[in-house]
Protein backbone atom coordinates (compact mmCIF):
# COMPACT_ATOMS: atom_id res chain seq x y z
CA UNK A 1 0.00 0.00 0.00
CA UNK A 2 2.80 2.39 0.95
CA UNK A 3 4.58 1.61 -2.31
CA UNK A 4 1.40 2.29 -4.29
CA UNK A 5 0.86 5.60 -2.53
CA UNK A 6 4.46 6.58 -3.17
CA UNK A 7 4.09 5.71 -6.85
CA UNK A 8 0.88 7.71 -7.16
CA UNK A 9 2.50 10.66 -5.42
CA UNK A 10 5.50 10.67 -7.77
CA UNK A 11 3.16 10.27 -10.74
CA UNK A 12 1.13 13.32 -9.68
CA UNK A 13 4.35 15.31 -9.27
CA UNK A 14 5.54 14.41 -12.76
CA UNK A 15 2.09 15.04 -14.29
CA UNK A 16 0.63 17.91 -12.26
CA UNK A 17 -2.37 18.31 -14.59
CA UNK A 18 -3.18 14.60 -14.92
CA UNK A 19 -6.61 14.22 -16.58
CA UNK A 20 -7.62 17.84 -16.00
CA UNK A 21 -9.50 19.27 -18.96
CA UNK A 22 -8.09 22.40 -20.58
CA UNK A 23 -9.58 24.53 -23.35
CA UNK A 24 -6.91 26.51 -25.23
CA UNK A 25 -8.39 28.98 -27.69
CA UNK A 26 -6.44 29.96 -30.79
CA UNK A 27 -4.19 26.95 -30.32
CA UNK A 28 -3.65 25.78 -33.89
CA UNK A 29 -0.55 27.99 -34.18
CA UNK A 30 1.81 30.37 -32.40
CA UNK A 31 1.80 30.78 -28.63
CA UNK A 32 -1.51 28.92 -28.24
CA UNK A 33 -0.09 25.84 -29.95
CA UNK A 34 2.92 25.72 -27.65
CA UNK A 35 0.66 26.17 -24.60
CA UNK A 36 -1.55 23.28 -25.73
CA UNK A 37 1.50 21.03 -26.19
CA UNK A 38 2.92 22.01 -22.81
CA UNK A 39 -0.33 21.47 -20.88
CA UNK A 40 -0.70 18.09 -22.60
CA UNK A 41 2.84 17.18 -21.50
CA UNK A 42 1.73 17.91 -17.92
CA UNK A 43 -1.10 15.40 -18.28
CA UNK A 44 -4.02 17.64 -19.27
CA UNK A 45 -6.66 16.70 -21.83
CA UNK A 46 -6.80 19.45 -24.42
CA UNK A 47 -9.50 21.11 -26.49
CA UNK A 48 -7.58 22.60 -29.41
CA UNK A 49 -9.72 25.51 -30.55
CA UNK A 50 -9.17 27.14 -33.93
CA UNK A 51 -10.98 29.69 -36.06
CA UNK A 52 -10.21 28.55 -39.61
CA UNK A 53 -7.18 26.30 -40.11
CA UNK A 54 -8.45 22.78 -39.48
CA UNK A 55 -5.36 21.04 -40.87
CA UNK A 56 -3.03 22.74 -38.36
CA UNK A 57 -5.44 21.94 -35.50
CA UNK A 58 -5.85 18.32 -36.59
CA UNK A 59 -2.09 17.80 -36.85
CA UNK A 60 -1.62 19.19 -33.34
CA UNK A 61 -4.33 16.87 -31.99
CA UNK A 62 -2.68 13.91 -33.72
CA UNK A 63 0.68 14.86 -32.21
CA UNK A 64 -0.76 15.03 -28.68
CA UNK A 65 -2.77 11.82 -29.04
CA UNK A 66 0.24 9.91 -30.35
CA UNK A 67 2.27 10.73 -27.24
CA UNK A 68 1.79 7.48 -25.36
CA UNK A 69 4.03 8.66 -22.52
CA UNK A 70 1.20 10.82 -21.15
CA UNK A 71 -1.56 8.67 -19.71
CA UNK A 72 -1.09 6.11 -22.45
CA UNK A 73 -3.75 3.56 -23.25
CA UNK A 74 -6.71 5.48 -21.86
CA UNK A 75 -10.03 5.04 -23.65
CA UNK A 76 -10.60 8.80 -23.92
CA UNK A 77 -8.52 10.91 -26.32
CA UNK A 78 -5.85 13.24 -24.98
CA UNK A 79 -6.92 16.02 -27.33
CA UNK A 80 -9.74 17.03 -29.66
CA UNK A 81 -10.05 19.87 -32.19
CA UNK A 82 -13.08 22.16 -32.03
CA UNK A 83 -13.68 24.96 -34.50
CA UNK A 84 -15.15 28.06 -32.92
CA UNK A 85 -15.13 31.85 -33.08
CA UNK A 86 -14.42 33.26 -29.60
CA UNK A 87 -16.36 36.42 -30.46
CA UNK A 88 -19.53 34.32 -30.85
CA UNK A 89 -21.30 33.32 -27.59
CA UNK A 90 -22.57 30.10 -29.14
CA UNK A 91 -19.09 29.25 -30.37
CA UNK A 92 -17.64 29.64 -26.87
CA UNK A 93 -20.48 27.63 -25.33
CA UNK A 94 -19.82 24.86 -27.87
CA UNK A 95 -16.19 24.65 -26.73
CA UNK A 96 -17.29 23.82 -23.20
CA UNK A 97 -20.06 21.49 -24.40
CA UNK A 98 -17.59 19.56 -26.58
CA UNK A 99 -15.05 19.33 -23.76
CA UNK A 100 -17.59 17.99 -21.26
CA UNK A 101 -19.00 15.50 -23.74
CA UNK A 102 -15.73 14.15 -25.16
CA UNK A 103 -13.78 14.03 -21.90
CA UNK A 104 -16.73 13.14 -19.63
CA UNK A 105 -15.65 15.81 -17.18
CA UNK A 106 -16.20 19.41 -16.27
CA UNK A 107 -13.55 21.83 -17.58
CA UNK A 108 -10.73 22.75 -15.18
CA UNK A 109 -8.66 25.21 -17.19
CA UNK A 110 -9.43 27.89 -19.76
CA UNK A 111 -6.54 29.53 -21.62
CA UNK A 112 -7.69 32.26 -23.98
CA UNK A 113 -4.91 32.67 -26.50
CA UNK A 114 -7.01 33.65 -29.55
CA UNK A 115 -6.11 37.11 -30.72
CA UNK A 116 -5.66 39.37 -33.74
CA UNK A 117 -3.73 42.54 -34.45
CA UNK A 118 -3.55 45.15 -37.22
CA UNK A 119 -0.49 44.38 -39.32
CA UNK A 120 -0.73 47.82 -40.95
CA UNK A 121 0.18 49.48 -37.62
CA UNK A 122 -1.80 52.68 -38.22
CA UNK A 123 -2.02 55.64 -35.88
CA UNK A 124 -5.33 56.03 -34.04
CA UNK A 125 -6.16 58.93 -36.39
CA UNK A 126 -5.77 56.62 -39.38
CA UNK A 127 -7.39 53.46 -38.00
CA UNK A 128 -10.53 52.42 -39.92
CA UNK A 129 -13.46 51.89 -37.57
CA UNK A 130 -13.99 48.42 -39.07
CA UNK A 131 -10.45 47.41 -38.08
CA UNK A 132 -10.95 48.72 -34.55
CA UNK A 133 -14.18 46.74 -34.27
CA UNK A 134 -12.54 43.55 -35.60
CA UNK A 135 -9.70 43.74 -33.06
CA UNK A 136 -12.03 44.42 -30.14
CA UNK A 137 -14.43 41.72 -31.32
CA UNK A 138 -11.82 38.98 -31.04
CA UNK A 139 -9.46 40.28 -28.36
CA UNK A 140 -11.85 41.94 -25.91
CA UNK A 141 -15.32 40.55 -26.60
CA UNK A 142 -13.70 37.13 -27.07
CA UNK A 143 -11.96 37.34 -23.69
CA UNK A 144 -15.20 38.52 -22.06
CA UNK A 145 -17.23 35.64 -23.52
CA UNK A 146 -14.59 33.10 -22.52
CA UNK A 147 -14.45 34.54 -18.99
CA UNK A 148 -18.23 34.57 -18.72
CA UNK A 149 -18.56 30.93 -19.76
CA UNK A 150 -15.60 29.80 -17.66
CA UNK A 151 -16.83 31.63 -14.55
CA UNK A 152 -20.11 29.73 -14.78
CA UNK A 153 -18.78 26.32 -15.80
CA UNK A 154 -15.26 25.64 -14.50
CA UNK A 155 -14.73 23.13 -11.69
CA UNK A 156 -15.47 24.63 -8.27
CA UNK A 157 -13.58 24.12 -5.03
CA UNK A 158 -10.02 24.35 -6.38
CA UNK A 159 -8.11 23.55 -9.58
CA UNK A 160 -10.25 25.93 -11.65
CA UNK A 161 -8.01 28.24 -13.67
CA UNK A 162 -8.71 31.12 -16.06
CA UNK A 163 -5.59 32.31 -17.88
CA UNK A 164 -5.92 35.12 -20.42
CA UNK A 165 -3.25 36.25 -22.87
CA UNK A 166 -2.61 39.97 -22.89
CA UNK A 167 0.47 41.79 -24.16
CA UNK A 168 3.42 43.73 -22.83
CA UNK A 169 2.24 46.39 -25.30
CA UNK A 170 -0.10 47.52 -22.50
CA UNK A 171 2.97 48.54 -20.50
CA UNK A 172 4.96 49.86 -23.48
CA UNK A 173 2.19 52.08 -24.92
CA UNK A 174 3.92 52.37 -28.28
CA UNK A 175 2.57 54.51 -31.15
CA UNK A 176 0.74 52.79 -34.05
CA UNK A 177 -0.59 50.02 -31.81
CA UNK A 178 -3.52 51.93 -30.29
CA UNK A 179 -6.42 49.59 -31.05
CA UNK A 180 -4.52 46.41 -30.20
CA UNK A 181 -3.08 47.83 -26.99
CA UNK A 182 -6.45 49.19 -25.88
CA UNK A 183 -8.11 45.84 -26.58
CA UNK A 184 -5.59 44.08 -24.32
CA UNK A 185 -5.72 46.77 -21.61
CA UNK A 186 -9.44 46.02 -21.28
CA UNK A 187 -8.64 42.31 -20.86
CA UNK A 188 -6.23 43.10 -18.04
CA UNK A 189 -8.85 45.22 -16.24
CA UNK A 190 -11.41 42.40 -16.57
CA UNK A 191 -8.94 39.91 -15.13
CA UNK A 192 -8.36 41.94 -11.97
CA UNK A 193 -12.09 42.28 -11.40
CA UNK A 194 -12.96 38.69 -12.32
CA UNK A 195 -10.51 37.29 -9.76
CA UNK A 196 -12.36 39.20 -7.03
CA UNK A 197 -15.79 38.23 -8.33
CA UNK A 198 -14.82 34.54 -8.23
CA UNK A 199 -14.29 34.67 -4.46
CA UNK A 200 -15.46 31.44 -2.88
CA UNK A 201 -15.30 29.35 -6.06
CA UNK A 202 -11.64 28.28 -5.83
CA UNK A 203 -11.16 29.54 -9.41
CA UNK A 204 -8.21 31.84 -10.08
CA UNK A 205 -7.94 34.36 -12.92
CA UNK A 206 -4.66 35.71 -14.26
CA UNK A 207 -3.19 37.38 -17.34
CA UNK A 208 0.02 36.40 -19.08
CA UNK A 209 1.38 39.31 -21.10
CA UNK A 210 4.21 38.37 -23.51
CA UNK A 211 6.53 40.83 -25.15
CA UNK A 212 7.62 40.39 -28.79
CA UNK A 213 7.39 36.67 -29.62
CA UNK A 214 8.61 35.15 -32.88
CA UNK A 215 5.25 34.11 -34.35
CA UNK A 216 3.40 34.72 -37.62
CA UNK A 217 1.35 37.43 -35.91
CA UNK A 218 4.44 39.30 -34.74
CA UNK A 219 6.27 39.15 -38.08
CA UNK A 220 3.23 40.21 -40.16
CA UNK A 221 3.70 43.73 -41.47
CA UNK A 222 7.00 44.37 -39.65
CA UNK A 223 10.16 45.35 -41.49
CA UNK A 224 13.59 43.83 -40.84
CA UNK A 225 14.59 47.11 -39.20
CA UNK A 226 11.62 47.03 -36.81
CA UNK A 227 12.39 43.44 -35.84
CA UNK A 228 16.05 44.30 -35.21
CA UNK A 229 14.96 47.29 -33.11
CA UNK A 230 12.84 45.00 -30.89
CA UNK A 231 15.82 42.68 -30.43
CA UNK A 232 18.13 45.62 -29.64
CA UNK A 233 16.06 46.75 -26.65
CA UNK A 234 15.88 43.23 -25.18
CA UNK A 235 18.34 42.62 -22.31
CA UNK A 236 18.62 39.04 -23.57
CA UNK A 237 19.23 40.26 -27.12
CA UNK A 238 16.62 38.12 -28.86
CA UNK A 239 12.93 37.82 -29.60
CA UNK A 240 10.91 35.62 -27.31
CA UNK A 241 9.67 32.23 -28.50
CA UNK A 242 6.38 30.50 -27.72
CA UNK A 243 8.28 28.03 -25.51
CA UNK A 244 9.29 30.98 -23.29
CA UNK A 245 5.63 31.60 -22.47
CA UNK A 246 4.11 28.13 -22.16
CA UNK A 247 5.84 27.03 -18.90
CA UNK A 248 4.44 30.06 -17.06
CA UNK A 249 0.93 29.13 -18.21
CA UNK A 250 1.59 25.57 -17.07
CA UNK A 251 2.62 26.80 -13.63
CA UNK A 252 -0.45 29.02 -13.27
CA UNK A 253 -2.67 26.11 -14.33
CA UNK A 254 -1.20 23.79 -11.69
CA UNK A 255 -1.86 23.46 -7.96
CA UNK A 256 1.48 25.21 -7.38
CA UNK A 257 0.08 28.38 -9.00
CA UNK A 258 -2.98 28.69 -6.79
CA UNK A 259 -1.71 31.63 -4.74
CA UNK A 260 -1.11 33.71 -7.87
CA UNK A 261 -4.49 35.31 -8.51
CA UNK A 262 -5.73 38.51 -10.14
CA UNK A 263 -2.27 39.22 -11.56
CA UNK A 264 -0.83 40.39 -14.88
CA UNK A 265 2.53 38.73 -15.44
CA UNK A 266 4.70 40.27 -18.14
CA UNK A 267 6.85 37.59 -19.70
CA UNK A 268 9.21 39.48 -21.98
CA UNK A 269 12.84 38.87 -21.01
CA UNK A 270 13.07 42.34 -19.49
CA UNK A 271 12.01 44.04 -22.73
CA UNK A 272 9.67 46.16 -20.60
CA UNK A 273 10.04 46.18 -16.85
Amino acid sequence: MATSQKHNHSHSLSLPLQDRVAIVTGSSRGIGREIALHLASLGARIVVNYASNSSLADSLVAQINSDASVGGGAALPRAIAVRGDVSDPNGVKALFDSAEREFESAVHILVNSAGVTDSNYPTIANTPVEDFDRIFSVNTRGAFLCCKEAANRLVRGGRGRIILLSSSAVAALRPTMGSYTASKAAVEAMTHILAKELKGTGITANCVAPGPIATEMYFAGRTEEQIKASIAVSPLNRLGEPKDVAPLVGFLASDAGEWVNGQVIRVNGGYIS
